[in-house]
């Protein structure tokens, strides 16, 4: 540890000539171009309008740190010199700027901070030419909801100057205590805290001993913020051979990638695991760390079936043997977790797209484990998805069955059915083209029921609407939905996490019972239902795009 003698700051405040009108945050907080954020004044602006709204600012504790993209180093030490000008008694920094979205949320609930500032734009690509993100968590370690984000948005409107502290810029790369006028600034190891909550939730002891036998794994961190996180957990700690951990040191511009962790941009882990005889298991994290793949020898696992398999399995989990609460998952999930929780006698909620929405639910008690089909999986442990939990997760699994991937796969739809299920996904859409589609659809809606689609009949048409169980709030527009007779159904969503365009996703689901034919390619399962939803919404013809961007 090192310790600076104080400097003593000069305070100034900054006119703008016109307010930025263009600052809404997403579900995941501001998402822009990187461009777009190194224009004068646009970061000042957004994190001016965060302190202004943010409670407690004044004497306060904030976490700070992101996923290591391009712009995050000027990011934090921009927030540093604004943070101590408005009042914050302490500043808790990752080593680097390195902190992943899930152990924020942890150092925020551990450090009772009145939240934190995570410098991420997730799965989106990064470097000069690529995305930049701010979003703030609040004190239980979640997402803000909509009405923090609402009131920071009302703000930039009208925002007319902004305050900062002219001081050197800490350093970040080594542990130390440093001070910026008034405010402490503490730079800790990112890792530590994190892998210690890991080791109080599973049995590394016997992970080990499976990843110390036959048991070739590869994690890809695509040069995203879990290669610190997964080289110490993996490799130093449960004994993988060096270099299973692929992709493992952060970079401004993920090397190039597209740090998503799907089979289309995490194709090499995917060709590994699928195509070669060389690994066992595969798993993958995105940009932040808070999404996964997981994958066996020829066997990839839908983030649907994933969350099913860990609700029906948790009891081999230290953390979880008592018991599950209940369960929950995003609207476009499939049900297969619905299914689990029945037969397990727990609830399980059906919410919209966005962890803030299980972020009520796991603190009033009512759930302990909950995911969403875009490769996000979570529990009461904190307040964020967390992709190297999941892992972990799936590891203690594999320790305990002692058996493959697929054959836990198969032996779970021969209990509880299949629900053959897909992701289209059709990115950078011009925006008109894109609602145009989803308006002239969801107008279509109230006559659409009684009438067919892939050969069945359609019993109900909606867009999805939620009262929240715990203080009542309603949440509408979550997502155009079709039901069919058989409980087959599509669903239509407009994405609000792309910087470029629009991207329209549709989900499609099939469920087939343990009797039936479990053993399908799921293209192949849904093709009458993809035919069909592609014609309903002329989705070719608007949006001039033969076939999706993606297919999970």
């Amino acid at each position: 540890m090192t310790t600076s003698a104080p400097v003593e700051p000069t305070q100034r405040q900054v006119r703008l000539d016109t307010p930025f009108t263009d600052q809404k945050p997403g579900t995941s907080g501001l998402r822009k171009s990187s461009q777009q954020f190194e224009a004068p004044h646009y970061l000042e602006s957004f994190v001016e309008a965060v302190f202004r709204t943010l409670t407690g600012v004044q004497g306060g504790t904030l976490v700070l740190g992101g996923d290591g993209r391009y712009g995050n180093r000027r990011a934090i030490d921009v927030i540093l010199r604004m943070g101590a000008a408005h009042g914050l008694s302490k500043v808790i920094v990752a080593t680097g700027g390195i902190l992943s979205t899930p152990a924020a949320s942890n150092l925020i609930r551990k450090r009772q901070a009145i939240g934190g500032i995570i410098l991420s734009a997730s799965h989106n690509p990064g470097g000069p030419d690529g995305d930049f993100g701010v979003k703030v968590n609040g004190a239980n370690g979640g997402p803000t909801p909509a009405s923090f984000t609402d009131a920071v948005f009302e703000c930039t409107k009208t925002l007319e100057q902004y305050t900062i502290l002219e001081a050197p810029a800490i350093p970040i790369d080594a542990p130390g205590s440093f001070s910026i006028g008034a405010m402490q600034v503490e730079v800790i190891d990112g890792v530590d805290d994190f892998v210690a909550l890991m080791q109080q939730l599973f049995d590394f002891d016997r992970i080990a001993d499976l990843i110390r036998g036959d048991f070739p794994l590869a994690f890809d961190a695509m040069h995203a913020v879990t290669g610190p996180y997964a080289s110490r957990v993996f490799e130093s700690l449960l004994g993988a051979p060096a270099g299973s951990v692929r992709n493992g040191v952060p970079l401004e511009d993920f090397g190039g990638g597209h740090p998503d962790p799907n089979l289309t941009y995490a194709h090499e882990l995917a060709d590994l695991l699928l195509n070669g005889d060389a690994h066992r298991f595969g798993a993958a994290c995105d940009g932040d760390g808070d999404r996964n793949m997981i994958l066996g020898h020829q066997c990839f696992v839908n983030p649907s079936d994933s969350l099913a398999v860990l609700t029906a399995n948790a009891s081999v989990v230290p953390a979880y043997a008592s018991g599950l609460a209940g369960v929950a998952r995003s609207m476009p999930t499939s049900a297969a977790v619905d299914v689990v929780a029945k037969e397990l006698g727990i609830d399980c909620f059906e919410t919209p797209t966005g962890w803030k929405f299980f972020g009520n639910l796991l603190d009033a008690g009512r759930i302990t484990l909950c995911g969403e089909e875009s490769f996000g999986t979570g529990s009461n442990h904190i307040r964020e998805k967390d992709g190297l939990w999941a892992v972990l997760f799936w590891l203690q699994i594999l320790a305990e069955r002692r058996c493959s991937v697929a054959e836990i796969m198969a032996e779970h739809w021969k209990r509880f059915g299949r629900h053959y299920y897909s992701r289209h996904d059709y990115e950078a859409v011009p925006s008109d083209a894109a609602h145009g589609l989803y308006d002239r659809l969801e107008g279509m809606l109230p006559g659409l029921i009684g009438q067919s689609l892939a050969g069945r009949s359609i019993s109900g048409a909606d867009n999805f609407s939620y009262t929240d169980p715990v203080d009542g709030s309603v949440t509408k527009g979550q997502g155009l939905r079709i039901q069919l007779e058989d409980g087959s159904r599509v669903v239509v969503r407009l994405s609000g996490t792309g910087t470029k365009g629009a991207t329209i996703r549709v989900y499609l689901e099939s469920y087939v019972p343990s009797t039936g034919d479990l053993n399908q390619d799921p293209q192949i399962a849904l093709a009458d239902m993809i035919s069909g939803i592609n014609a309903l919404a002329e989705i070719q013809e608007r949006t001039g795009m033969d076939r999706p961007t993606v297919i999970t």
